[in-house]
Order: C-alpha cells, then sequence, then structure tokens
C-alpha cells in the first residue's frame, strides 16, 4: 500500500470516528470573525477585549506539548499561530482534538489574542470547530511541492502552499479590472459578442471546431473578437470594447496557449496615431496599478516603461537585422533567406508568412525598450489601412519591448473593395493549404458596403500580465491545459 493511501485510510477512520461522535465534519457555516491579517493588525485593540474572536483557516502544522498544542492555520491574508489546551478546551474537547484533528484540516478557533514570550501573536483557543476534514495531506511547504509540472496539474496545492502563486493571481484580477476601469473612463462601451462563429477571422490562426448540437451544424470557436466589434461601428456605436476569451489551435510555447483572454477595443473616427498616445496611458496605469513601479525587470532585461517610448520602422528594422530591403525583396529571395536561418516553412509558403517568420527570429528579439513597431508590409496585414504615399505598407503598429510583441492596433481598412481583394488573397494561400489564412466573411463584407467609419482598432492579450510578472504563459494561467500522462508524481 502507498503512503497516499496509508493516509487516506487513517484520515477515513478518523472520518467515521467523527461522525459516530455526533458532529458534522463538512459543516455547512463559519462563524470567522476576523481575517488573519486583520486579527494581527488590530493586535493592540483585540486583546485588550475579553469578548472572544474566531479565525478559520487551514492547519499547516501541529506542534503538541503534552497537554497543549501550537497550531499554525493559514488563510488567503497569511498565517497565525493558535495555543490550543486542555486547560481552556476541557479534557474531552482537547482529547478529541488531539485524536482527530489532523495538517490540512479546515478548522475555525474562538479564543483571545495575546504574544507569547518570543512576541509572536498568538490565538488562546477557548473553543474550535472542524469546517472540513481533509482525506488527503497538502505538502507542509514549496519544498514539498517543486515539480512544476504537478504545481501547475493540482493547482489548488500550488495555491495552498506557494504565497507567492496566490499573490500573482490576485495581480492578474487587478490587471483585467484596470484595463476595464480605464477603457470605461474612456467612454468605451463593454459589450459581448458570441464565441461561436460561422466564419472565424479577425486573426491568422487555425480554429477549434465544435458541433452544435441543437442546430446540427458545426461551428468554430472565435480566434479573435475583432470583426464583430466592427460591424458594430457600423450600427453606430463608435466606442467599444470587449475582455474575452479567443481560441487558436496551435502550438504551445512560453508565450502561446491555446485559449487565452484577451482585450480589444474599436474606436471611430480615430487613427493609429490617436491609438498609439491612448496606448502609452493604458500600458503606463495599468503595469502601475499591478506592480507598483514602471521600471519592470523580466527575461533578464530592466526597462523604463515611464519614459518615452521609442518608435521602430518595421522597414528599417528588418533590413539593419536581415540585410534585406523589404520593398525589393522577392519571394524566392526570402525563402533562401528562411532556409539559411533554418526557418520550417511549407511550400505554399506565401510572402507574409516568410517576412513573419524572418522577422520573429532576427529582428523581434532584437527590441528591447518600450515602443511601436509601425508601418510593416501589406502582406503580412489584411486588415488595417494602407499608408497614402505607401500603399504597399499599412498603418499597424506593435506595442513592443523585452523581445516580444505585447499588443497590435491599426487604422482599420474600410474599403470594402479592397477587404475583398485581401481576403480573396488569403484564401488563395488557404486552397494551397494554409490553415491560418483567413477566409471570407462574406456577412463582415456586407456590414462594410454599408459604410464603415474610419476607425482605429487594438488588442492586448495576457501576455502581457505574464511577461511584466516575468513568468511563462503556463504558470499566469490557474488551470493551463497539460499533457495526458499515467503516472503523475503525488507530491505527498
Amino acid at each position: 500500500m502507498s503512503r497516499l493511501d496509508e493516509t487516506r485510510d487513517i484520515r477515513l477512520a478518523k472520518l467515521k470516528k467523527i461522525v459516530e461522535l455526533g458532529y458534522c465534519a463538512y459543516p455547512s457555516e463559519s462563524h470567522r470573525t476576523h481575517k488573519t491579517a486583520d486579527a494581527v493588525s488590530a493586535y493592540e485593540e483585540l486583546s485588550k477585549k475579553t469578548n472572544p474572536i474566531t479565525l478559520a483557516g487551514r492547519i499547516r502544522s501541529i506542534r503538541r506539548h503534552g497537554g497543549s498544542a501550537f497550531v499554525d492555520i493559514n488563510d488567503l491574508t497569511g498565517t497565525i499561530q493558535i495555543f490550543i489546551s486542555r486547560a481552556e478546551t476541557g479534557e474531552k474537547a482537547y482529547k478529541e482534538f488531539a485524536e482527530l484533528i489532523d495538517p490540512s484540516d479546515l478548522v475555525e478557533f474562538s479564543g483571545t489574542l495575546f504574544k507569547t514570550k518570543q512576541g509572536q501573536i498568538t490565538l488562546n483557543a477557548k473553543t474550535y470547530n472542524l469546517l472540513s476534514k481533509s482525506l488527503r495531506n497538502i505538502p507542509e511547504d514549496h519544498f514539498g511541492l517543486k515539480d512544476v509540472e504537478t504545481r501547475l496539474r493540482k493547482r489548488y496545492l500550488d495555491l495552498a502552499v506557494n504565497p507567492e502563486t496566490r499573490q500573482l493571481f490576485i495581480k492578474k484580477s487587478v490587471f483585467w479590472q484596470s484595463l476595464r476601469q480605464l477603457m470605461t473612463q474612456h467612454d468605451f462601451l463593454e459589450v459581448e459578442t458570441p464565441v461561436l462563429e460561422d466564419i472565424p477571422g479577425g486573426a491568422e490562426a487555425e480554429p477549434f471546431i465544435t458541433h452544435h448540437q441543437a442546430l446540427d451544424r458545426d461551428f468554430f470557436l472565435r480566434i479573435s473578437l475583432e470583426l464583430p466589434l466592427k460591424r458594430l461601428l457600423v450600427g453606430g456605436l463608435e466606442k467599444v470594447f470587449e475582455i474575452g476569451r479567443i481560441f487558436r489551435n496551435e502550438g504551445i510555447s512560453t508565450e502561446h496557449l491555446q485559449d487565452y483572454t484577451q482585450l480589444e477595443f474599436y474606436w471611430a473616427y480615430a487613427d493609429y496615431n490617436d491609438l498609439m498616445k491612448f496606448v502609452q496611458e493604458l500600458y503606463r496605469e495599468t503595469i502601475k496599478k499591478v506592480t507598483g513601479s514602471l521600471v519592470i525587470t523580466s527575461r533578464g532585461h530592466k526597462v523604463d516603461w515611464g519614459k518615452p517610448w521609442k518608435t521602430y520602422d518595421y522597414f528599417d528594422e528588418f533590413e539593419k537585422n536581415t540585410g534585406l530591403k523589404l520593398e525589393k525583396v522577392t519571394e524566392a529571395q526570402l525563402k533562401i533567406e528562411a532556409k539559411k536561418l533554418g526557418l520550417a516553412f511549407e511550400k505554399h509558403a506565401g510572402r507574409g508568412k516568410l517576412i513573419d517568420l524572418i522577422y520573429k527570429k532576427k529582428v523581434r528579439p532584437k527590441l528591447i525598450d518600450p515602443g511601436f513597431l509601425v508601418n510593416p508590409p501589406v502582406d503580412i496585414e489584411p486588415l488595417a489601412k494602407r499608408l497614402p504615399k505607401e500603399p504597399d505598407r499599412v498603418q499597424r503598429f506593435q506595442v513592443m519591448a523585452y523581445g516580444t510583441e505585447l499588443g497590435k492596433g491599426f487604422s482599420e481598412l474600410n474599403d470594402p473593395i479592397d477587404q475583398r481583394e485581401r481576403f480573396e488573397q488569403q484564401m488563395k494561400l488557404r486552397a494551397a493549404g494554409d490553415k491560418e489564412a483567413q477566409m471570407i466573411d462574406e456577412d463582415y463584407l456586407e456590414a462594410m458596403e454599408y459604410g464603415l467609419p474610419p476607425a482605429a482598432g487594438f488588442g492586448l492579450s495576457e501576455r502581457l500580465f505574464s511577461v511584466i510578472m516575468d513568468v511563462t504563459a503556463r504558470e499566469a494561467v490557474l488551470f493551463p491545459p497539460m499533457k495526458v500522462e499515467d503516472n503523475i508524481n503525488n507530491n505527498e
């Protein structure tokens, strides 16, 4: 029998005894009066009162000393020491505590606060009440849960053991709250658009497919929020945003997941220059609220988001790092360069795909300081408006820092004829085997024909959060998708 099974059998026997004694091992009520941190901060006031307070949490350790014990419990706000003794609780209650209560149980203790000789704030328990009997033992500390895969698979254990993990996800909540608040303060209307779509659009990515039983038809899970939101601009809503889940059936990396949360917003009667000014404010305020600073170290680089952002010209940066002039380079030359760099690409890969592959290998890693990478070739962006004097380039920018992309925006293409031509070019790539090429969305084209106002659009994902916290994409998600494994270390 494994150690885990032995522990569980012992605790099941204790659970049976608790029930036989007439107690409820899983009551529906708790009578907690204070959180741990609140009790500690109000110690001077509370220690003068004779009325008991009640603290509740998970037992992390029990140190027994004959007829008494010191117990550490923690809740979301911290850890506090409990002193429980035969003298205070009575013989029967203390005996039951000693025999039936274990580390990892959730228990509430009522009593008064005092300080030990070592100055540690402690609750002198008069009574206690079991809130939830644990049948498995949570690792005692971080060192009992070191394996990253186990931490991600059993995130509840990671949260229970590591306060740093709890703080990470508290900060992630602050991240999205801050963005939502800033958007509404600037008169953007929050909306919701469908997750299930007839045609996936707004990005180059392979979609997931699901079947709708009631309609007996397949739908795609959305890969972007873009096209439904821009339809709303046609309808007269001038500033809209959505924070929602999107799904892309692509590879996992330190930066990529198949499903993640994204903010997208669209702003009628604005262009990408207006957008860049607003985005700087959006990022700075959010980063400051989440981290408390604008000087952030991540991926080995220390950058100051408070300094004026740089402007990186896409064509200039590409030539500087590859020696290739994008206004002249041919598809054949791009394939030769990609092969030199050891980049894998399908034989049907078009000019835009090749440029993007080379850019990600040779250019992107060099862009460390916060800035805007502007005006890329039209080949890589089928939804952005062209530059009036350079029609082979588009009015797009990417927010760059730490050698990666942390957001993208552009002046929206609102010419339905030009948009159809670009969709048709994408469909040729798709017919040649490119599963990520965009499909023609006839309904969106029809909406554009009613008149899409000049507009700017922008999107950022939770990658921004993971980067400013200097963790991988999987670490910044509570329950990331994982490979199935037959044998998983239980870390008991």
